[in-house]
């Protein structure tokens, strides 16, 4: 199975690592993003490993997530493997996974 990003994902994950490359290091914005990204790469056998969103579940899109760290992955499966749609920091209030500015299937 196949894993495909999203640009919104793909562009969370860059505001996350530059993120922590200014507030702590380098280094440490390097393993935050390997880390989140390595943790993805289960989900090639084991797709149904993460939980069911349930702040996403009425969009009806079958909607996963993974958690690492403070950060949760959201995803989903497509005819062509997982596609990651969302990093999300769950110290946010969990209703802003809905907010509209956030389009995640982009």
């Amino acid at each position: 199975m196949k894993i495909f990003w999203t640009d919104f994902a793909s562009g969370t994950l860059t505001e996350i690592y530059e993120y922590y490359k200014e507030k702590a290091s380098p280094i440490v914005a390097r393993k935050i993003k390997s880390e989140i990204f390595k943790s993805t790469q289960q989900l090639k056998q084991f797709p149904y490993s993460g939980h069911v969103e349930l702040n996403l579940q009425k969009l009806n899109k079958g909607y996963r997530y993974l958690v690492k760290g403070n950060y949760k992955i959201i995803y989903k499966e497509i005819p062509e493997g997982i596609l990651i749609t969302d990093i999300f920091d769950t110290r946010q209030d969990p209703v802003k996974i809905n907010n509209p500015d956030r389009k995640p299937d982009t």
